[in-house]
């Protein structure tokens, strides 16, 4: 059974529940002061209890995300395996592939969020496992290819793609279950609301438990890389996807949200737009992110601020986007950052900058699926048309 998967939370539940009723009926028979009742009283406590403890920590998970894979438990540490599915075009053929299927993640066990019908009419989820020659991470994604995807007339046509990113410390799968991505997305499209577009689901956690906040961590994961080189040249080997920034956009809510902005100010040239869904706007230091992500280094801390960036670098050639609620608790500091970027777009019409405030709603994916239909109409709108096509055979 997978790691998260609810079948093995109900298999725990009822050991622990089984354990329970063995200890209260054999208890009375294992009194005796002798070593083998004696031996018996300690099993039975310690079946109870680690059946317990089990269930509590596998309810934890599947509510935060720490661990989506019995991979990231058991070797978190571990090298990416090399795989068997795509490579780079124009690779040798020892070159090391870049994405091949993958059953982790749960994606079985959401089926019911999950857009009904076959593939040409609705779209397909894939859940893929990505491994990245440049940062050295691997990490498995879902990808949502489009109905359109399937259909013949569009065969040689290439997609624009979004990258989504769910919070801290959630799953990709999140995305999927909590967020309802694949579903609003084959509505919207259905309603021509969307272009056909590719929706790459990710989470920011690509180092297990640690938040690395999407930054290349000094003598660390180098989170940052992954998302900005080997995620799309990895979805380029495998998808017929676009190639030129324009066509592709990254969005996300919290964590995932500031992963966004970040990615979107600092690499114009791979994402050409970016939504940021009740974001932060500077990198915290904290438990979660071990302290100082950054060890002192002052330089790299102030670019992976985005206040910083507006007041002191050129403004990048980007579309972004800022979500949020009047409720927020945080919502001083959004708007301090789009006076400060509205201030800069005024002196740069390269440098696009829109927002989307609702008069209530907390950080709950009650709220973010309220912004989320806005959020994907915003970012099609400001998706270019891959001008490539698939070269003839």
């Amino acid at each position: 059974m997978e790691l998260t998967s609810r079948a093995l939370v109900y298999a725990l539940g009822a050991v622990a529940a089984a354990a329970l009723l063995a200890t209260l009926w054999l208890w009375p028979r294992l009194a005796r002061q002798r070593p083998l009742p004696l031996l018996g009283r300690i099993a039975l406590l310690t079946v109870t209890q680690v059946s317990v403890l089990s269930v509590l920590l596998l309810s934890v998970n599947d509510s935060y995300g720490f661990y989506s894979s019995w991979n990231d438990l058991l070797r978190p540490g571990a090298a990416p395996v090399a795989l068997a599915a795509a490579r780079a075009p124009g690779a040798a053929p020892d070159a090391p592939v870049l994405v091949r299927p993958s059953a982790e993640g749960g994606l079985e066990g959401v089926k019911d969020v999950l857009p009904e019908g076959p593939p040409e009419e609705v779209g397909r989820v894939d859940s893929v496992r990505i491994t990245g020659t440049a940062s050295g991470l691997a990490d498995q994604v879902f990808v949502y290819l489009p109905p359109e995807y399937f259909n013949q007339r569009y065969a040689r046509e290439r997609f624009p793609v979004l990258l989504a990113l769910a919070g801290y410390p959630g799953p990709s799968l999140h995305l999927v279950e909590g967020l309802r991505l694949p579903h609003t997305a084959a509505d919207l499209q259905r309603d021509g609301q969307l272009a056909p577009t590719v929706i790459v689901m990710a989470r920011p956690t690509v180092a297990p438990p640690r938040n690395t906040e999407c930054v290349d961590v000094p003598g660390g994961p180098r989170a940052e890389t992954w998302f900005a080189q080997d995620v799309p040249a990895a979805l380029r080997s495998a998808y017929r996807v676009g190639r030129s920034a324009g066509s592709w956009g990254v969005f996300g809510y919290s964590t995932g949200g500031s992963c966004a902005l970040r990615l979107g100010m600092r690499h114009p040239e791979v994402f050409g737009s970016a939504a940021g869904l009740h974001a932060d706007y500077t990198v915290p230091n904290d438990r979660w992110t071990d302290g100082d992500l950054f060890r002192g280094d002052r330089a790299a801390a102030q670019q992976c601020d985005l206040n910083w960036r507006l007041k002191n670098l050129p403004a990048p050639a980007e579309n972004l986007l800022v979500v949020s609620t009047r409720a927020e608790e945080d919502f001083p500091a959004t708007e301090q950052f789009l006076a400060a970027a509205k201030q800069v777009a005024a002196a740069h019409p390269e440098f696009r900058v829109d927002s989307l405030v609702l008069p209530d709603g907390g950080h709950s994916f009650e709220t973010w699926r309220r912004e989320l239909p806005a959020t994907l109409e915003w970012l099609s709108d400001h998706l270019a048309p891959p001008p490539d096509r698939e070269p003839r055979s």
